[in-house]
């Protein structure tokens, strides 16, 4: 295929881990390292993005211990901060413009129905550039978080009683 033709479905990362936004730090955390992304979006119950959290907000937000970061949500990691989106068939290059113009590394691709459908990172964009084939073909797949994580306070701890 020609890289003026590709689109975004054609090179966008189809199994993407998410997270809801009253979800903690510590479980986007645990998400992204079992998952091996640095890119999470944030979606509400019907799957549209409210944002995308990356694993520098985490690490720059990080305070305290598992206690901390298990208090607060994610949706304040976000910070009001601009999120492109683009369509299924948006051309490679108008993403790539997207991601220079906007001073970010992803976009996330958004459906008809506005629901999330992948992301495109550099990385995407880069493997196109090489002529190497996208990670995945066919349907979507995108995966909430399955499990919660709570800290384990030690006795006597003020939260813990």
């Amino acid at each position: 295929m020609d890289i003026q033709t590709l689109t975004a479905a054609d090179v966008m990362s189809r199994v993407v881990v998410t997270v809801r936004p009253d979800e903690s730090p510590l479980m986007a955390w645990e998400l992204m390292r079992r998952g091996g992304v640095h890119h999470l979006p944030v979606v509400d119950g019907r799957s549209h993005v409210l944002g995308v959290l990356r694993r520098e907000d985490i690490a720059a937000h990080w305070s305290g211990g598992p206690a901390e970061q298990s208090s607060e949500h994610v949706r304040q990691l976000l910070g009001g901060r601009r999120c492109p989106q683009a369509a299924p068939e948006t051309l490679l290059s108008a993403i790539a413009a997207t991601m220079v113009d906007s001073c970010v590394d992803v976009v996330p691709v958004v459906g008809t129905a506005g629901t999330l459908e992948g992301i495109v990172t550099a990385t995407d964009v880069l493997r196109a550039v090489a002529g190497r084939e996208s990670a995945a073909t066919g349907p979507s797949e995108v995966v909430a978080g399955l499990f919660r994580l709570e800290p384990v306070l030690p006795p006597g701890h003020p939260r813990g009683a």
